[in-house]
């Protein structure tokens, strides 16, 4: 006797879940081959992007160099001296010694992520005197609006920042009239307050680690 309906059905939707169940399966194998086998690419590259940074906002740095204890502070940032000062949503990633060409340490830079943007992750390089000099700012990760929060990432924002002795950056929409003020990007608020803030929280954790908090 053949198949009542009923029963081709339950085979036809059975053998349709085993293939589904192989493609997810074979997908998954895949991805995560593909993962495993770009991820230290993916990773080296964002290290030669952070190194090129940290010569663009430490030019006079000769050298950096990594620190056990400024890598220990840097990761506790976020839920210590970031949050004590009302710094949420940013984290330093990671922060080393600016050196002179003798060795002596004359500042940091440092890798600042914060997740205030409009569209999310944003992340910033900052050169840090010990003299308490902003040496320069490169933006590393925009995925801010196309022409309005990709601005962020032009030498017209960035280089306002440069150069200023202050312990803390604040912005305006009726322009700078102050070596604290920066102008805001027109129609990227968000965008403009989420650098700042992570600029702002860079200096405050250079001041922590320079104090030996």
């Amino acid at each position: 006797m053949g198949k009542t309906e009923n029963q081709q059905k339950k085979s036809t939707i059975l053998k349709d879940a085993m293939v589904l169940v192989i493609i997810t399966v074979i997908a998954g194998f895949s991805l995560g081959f593909v993962h495993e086998l770009t991820a230290p690419i993916i990773e080296q590259r964002l290290l030669e992007k952070k190194t090129e940074a940290y010569k663009v906002v430490y030019a006079e740095a000769a050298e950096f160099g990594s620190d056990e204890n400024l890598a220990a502070l840097a990761s506790e940032a976020a839920t210590t001296v970031l949050t004590e000062n009302g710094y949420t949503g940013i984290a330093i990633d990671d922060a080393y010694l600016a050196l002179d060409s003798s060795g002596n340490t004359i500042g940091y830079v440092m890798s600042i992520t914060t997740q205030n943007g409009y569209k999310g992750a944003i992340t910033i390089s900052l050169g840090y005197s010990l003299e308490g000099e902003t040496k320069g700012v490169e933006v590393l990760v925009n995925n801010e609006t196309a022409g309005l929060g990709a601005l962020a990432s032009e030498s017209g924002f960035k280089n306002q920042f440069a150069d200023k002795v202050v312990e803390k950056f604040e912005y305006t929409k009726s322009g700078a009239a102050a070596d604290n003020q920066i102008d805001a990007l027109s129609g990227a608020t968000i965008t403009t307050s989420a650098v700042v803030d992570a600029v702002n929280a860079g200096i405050c954790f250079a001041l922590s680690a320079s104090a030996g908090n």
